[in-house]
């Protein structure tokens, strides 16, 4: 799949997910077999842009490209300006975000509210599209509820605008995220337009990725949730969709060295205070899927330093090694 220039190869993206998606762990899922990765959110707001979270998301020092970075926003205007600074800063694709459920979110009426205004949807589009350089694509979701599933005219205006990839999440904002996924809406939206689409949506396993791209026809597959604890996720369906095998799971001493590998990068990226704290959900997600890691987790949470983390993450995973292996 290529949007614009860039090939996206393989065709396996990480969704962009707002306190997970940071540098660190963009760059361990590229290392670990995503074609593509997308930044967390950054706010259009220029008042916002000062701030220590936000000066962190626009960092993509070391990362390969292409490197995508998506923007929320309301105004046209803010959204173009936004769209510019970030390609300054690095950006070669700019996405924008028309899908995030999230309360805070569509109170302000971005993400997925914008769905319900299909006239500013495309002012949004064209003015982001015109004032950069670089392909600029679109995350939706299939409307905003179940009686107002707009996901096809809003593809349709995302294709008129100039639009280069459309990602589909195939639920409602109601629906948040539970709930069975519309992989027919997508497969809709698909045959809808002639720009590459990108299915999302518990897509947590290489068949299921498969059985996604077979059904829908999509041309690539966003993986947002099924990467948390996982993101060797990318390797493992990039090498089913290659090949129709199952790549061999890898052991746990090798998921302890991608462990702390991401997580020295966690303390390098945000500092040791500030990187400890945001390791212990990954910890969890890391630990989750074994039989007996409750107790890693409590002293995981309890840890205060990177040494301390570091420490039980090698006796978590060396104390595994002779186990079975993940299950999947």
């Amino acid at each position: 799949m290529h949007i614009g220039p860039h090939l996206v190869s393989p065709p396996v993206v990480l969704a962009p997910m707002a306190g997970v998606s940071d540098r660190p762990f963009r760059q361990l899922c590229r290392r670990l077999g995503a074609g593509l990765t997308v930044s967390e959110m950054v706010s259009a707001d220029r008042r916002l842009w000062d701030s220590r979270k936000t000066r962190l998301r626009l960092d993509h020092t070391g990362e390969p490209d292409p490197r995508s970075v998506q923007i929320l926003g309301t105004d046209p205007r803010a959204m173009a300006e936004a769209a510019r600074c970030n390609v300054e800063r690095g950006a070669r694709i700019i996405d924008i975000n028309m899908g995030c459920p999230a309360k805070k979110v569509c109170g302000a009426q971005a993400g997925a509210a914008l769905l319900r205004d299909e006239t500013l949807v495309g002012r949004i589009l064209e003015a982001v599209v015109g004032a950069v350089a670089v392909p600029v694509t679109l995350k939706i979701r299939t409307g905003w509820d179940l009686t107002r599933r707009n996901g096809i005219a809003v593809a349709r205006i995302a294709e008129q605008a100039g639009i280069q990839a459309l990602a589909v999440h195939g639920r409602t904002r109601a629906c948040g995220y539970s709930g069975p996924v519309d992989y027919a809406a997508i497969r809709a939206i698909k045959q809808a337009v002639t720009i590459p689409v990108i299915a999302n949506g518990d897509i947590d396993s290489p068949e299921r990725a498969r059985r996604v791209l077979d059904y829908t026809g999509a041309d690539a597959v966003m993986i947002g949730r099924g990467a948390q604890g996982r993101p060797w996720i990318f390797r493992e369906i990039a090498h089913f969709l290659t090949s129709g095998e199952r790549l061999a799971p890898p052991s746990p001493l090798q998921i302890g060295r991608w462990v702390t590998a991401h997580l020295t990068q966690l303390y390098e990226f945000y500092g040791e205070t500030a990187g400890v704290r945001i390791a212990r959900k990954h910890l969890i997600w890391y630990s989750q899927h074994w039989p007996e890691s409750a107790g890693f987790r409590a002293r995981a949470n309890a840890a205060e330093s990177g040494r301390a983390q570091l420490l039980l993450v090698r006796d978590f995973f060396e104390r595994l090694a002779n186990e079975e292996p993940l299950a999947a």
